[in-house]
């Protein structure tokens, strides 16, 4: 796979930067599905049971390449979609909060045909998945969660965690209107590489990360609108903390979750702290596992894909996860 070259006179095509075949140039299914009130790219492959991958920031689908192969071949159907406002989909004017974002991936699954599906979220995929798995628990059969704790416990971390604030420095940023469209956006979305390259761990640093990634990732932010709807979820989850439509959110997230749930996270991510993800558990009203990846950062996925990925379907496996 060879990302085409950027040019900032012509912004890239949807079409262009996102319907990408695989690593190896094994080839997806790439479709648009309609679910609440919105059009959402997805990528296919393999047939079984469903695994609906949730990219995180600053990503599209194309993050769980790897996964999608190692699904695909333990014999499950890997989706992998990409979020309002991301890759493929809509740029809706407005629909950034965590709940209606939630119902996007639970629409997403009733529109692929299916029953249910394991949900598996990286960063804010896994923010709208731990969601999700609250709001619609019978459309969800298990839960992955990647590089983020449970939305009590973010918000519980950002206000009372003096090391997870400055961790999460450049949510705080993102709180300035225009400002932070145009960096990302700059030098062909230049940012978007020096976020990826500083938040991994030092084995992807000291090794060099892979640049034809990093360009496809570039040139996917810099598709219009995208770097707006990339940060207006963050928006929405700090301004919200004391309007009453936060506090709703968070009371709503007192329900239990209870589904079997893995959390995975990076020892070395700098932008999540272990010790803030590490309390998740205590809304699990399930089988919960936490798994730390020693030396990794804050894609672990990534980072070290075989690892993850074995880790991940192993769980999918079994057919009674202990606590």
């Amino acid at each position: 796979m060879t990302a085409p070259s950027s040019d900032p006179g012509n912004p890239p095509t949807a079409a262009s930067a996102i319907r990408l075949d695989l690593p190896g140039g094994r080839a997806v299914t790439h479709r648009d599905v309609a679910a609440n009130g919105a059009r959402f790219h997805v990528a296919e492959l393999g047939d079984g049971p469903l695994v609906l991958l949730l990219h995180g920031f600053p990503q599209f689908w194309w993050t769980w390449r790897h996964q999608m192969t190692a699904l695909a071949d333990a014999g499950y159907r890997a989706v992998a979609m990409d979020l309002r406002g991301v890759g493929g989909s809509d740029r809706t004017p407005r629909g950034y909060d965590p709940a209606n974002l939630a119902l996007d991936i639970t629409g997403v699954v009733r529109s692929l045909g299916e029953p249910d599906a394991a949900l598996v979220g990286h960063d804010l995929g896994g923010y709208l998945a731990w969601t999700a798995a609250v709001m619609r628990p019978k459309l969800v059969r298990r839960l992955v969660v990647s590089s983020m704790p449970h939305p009590r416990r973010w918000r519980s971390a950002m206000l009372s965690d003096f090391g997870q604030t400055r961790a999460s420095s450049h949510i705080w940023g993102f709180q300035r209107p225009f400002v932070p469209e145009r960096q990302l956006v700059a030098d062909d979305g230049a940012l978007v590489a020096e976020l990826i390259r500083d938040w991994s761990g030092p084995g992807l640093q000291e090794d060099g990360a892979d640049e034809e990634a990093l360009a496809v990732y570039r040139r996917a932010m810099c598709i219009p609108s995208t770097a707006h709807c990339s940060i207006e979820p963050y928006r929405w989850m700090m301004r919200s903390m004391a309007r009453p439509d936060g506090l709703q959110f968070n009371r709503r997230m007192k329900r239990p979750v209870r589904v079997p749930t893995l959390h995975l996270h990076g020892s070395l991510d700098p932008v999540m702290r272990t010790r803030s993800a590490a309390g998740s558990g205590q809304y699990v009203e399930a089988p919960y596992r936490w798994r730390l990846f020693d030396g990794l950062g804050h894609f672990p996925h990534e980072e070290d894909p075989v690892a993850f990925s074995t880790e991940l379907v192993n769980w999918l496996k079994d057919p009674e996860p202990d606590r």
